[in-house]
């Protein structure tokens, strides 16, 4: 375990990820600049997640970006709905780490 996350709770860590986002922008990111893409908590700090992802996956960090997206409002017929506010986390890798989501085995 990293000394970054020794200084956080690891029930704490464990709930900062909340899932990875897997779409065309994530995936031409990760195969441009070796980073991760992730949904995580409204109030989530950049040393928590970065904690986080080294803990839960076993890799070195080198960066953490944050993103708030916020949330569009949608008609659905008469009624008017709103998509709830997104806080995606882009997870820069070390050279030479890898994090492979998809579930292929390599």
């Amino acid at each position: 375990m990293s000394t970054a996350a020794k200084k956080y709770d690891e029930g704490r860590l464990m709930q900062v990820l909340l899932a990875p986002i897997i779409s065309e922008k994530a995936t031409m990111v990760a195969e441009k600049s070796n980073a991760v893409t992730f949904k995580v908590l409204q109030n989530a700090t950049k040393p928590e997640i970065k904690a986080a992802v080294e803990l839960l996956f076993k890799v070195e960090v080198k960066g953490v970006s944050v993103v708030n997206t916020k949330g569009k409002t949608k008609r659905f017929g008469r009624s008017v709905g709103r998509r709830d506010n997104v806080r995606k986390a882009y997870v820069m890798l070390k050279e030479g780490q890898e994090l492979n989501l998809s579930g292929e085995a390599a």
